[in-house]
C-alpha cells in the first residue's frame, strides 16, 4: 500500500486491537474498501500518528465528539480504546460528565449506560 497507510494499520491495531482490525478487514467488500483505506491512511496514519497529543488525550477528544454527535457505536469502541490508551474508568466517567455540560444530559446518560456496558464486558462480567 503506502508509508501511511501502513503507519496508520500499526495505530489502528494498537488503539482498537487486532481482534478488531481483523474482523473489519474479513468485512471489507468491493463497496466498502476505498473507505477502509481512506480512514487507515487518514484517521490512523495521519491524524492519530501526530505528536502535538498523546493517545490518552486523543481519546478524550474523541470520546467527547462522539457523544456530542450521538455516534453511538463509535463509542462502544472508543470506550474499549481509551481503556487501551490508559485511561481509567473513573476518567472516562470524567469525560461524559464533562460531555453532559456541553453536550446534553440526555447525550451523557446514554453514553453512560453504553460506556457501563462496554467496561463490564472488558471486565468479563454480564
Amino acid at each position: 500500500m503506502s508509508e501511511l497507510f501502513d503507519r496508520g494499520m500499526v495505530i489502528r491495531r494498537e488503539v482498537l486491537s487486532d481482534a478488531h482490525v481483523d474482523r473489519a478487514e474479513r468485512a471489507k467488500t468491493p463497496f466498502t474498501e476505498d473507505f477502509q483505506e481512506l480512514i487507515t491512511k487518514f484517521a490512523w496514519g495521519s491524524v492519530w500518528s501526530r505528536p502535538g497529543l498523546d493517545r490518552r488525550t486523543r481519546s478524550v477528544a474523541v470520546l467527547t465528539a462522539l457523544i456530542a454527535l450521538g455516534h453511538w457505536d463509535e463509542l462502544r469502541m472508543h470506550v474499549r480504546a481509551a481503556r487501551t490508551n490508559g485511561l481509567t474508568e473513573e476518567e472516562i466517567a470524567e469525560v461524559i460528565i464533562q460531555a453532559s455540560v456541553y453536550c446534553g444530559v440526555p447525550a451523557a446518560n446514554h453514553a453512560f449506560g453504553l460506556a457501563q456496558t462496554t467496561l463490564n464486558e472488558l471486565r468479563g462480567e454480564p
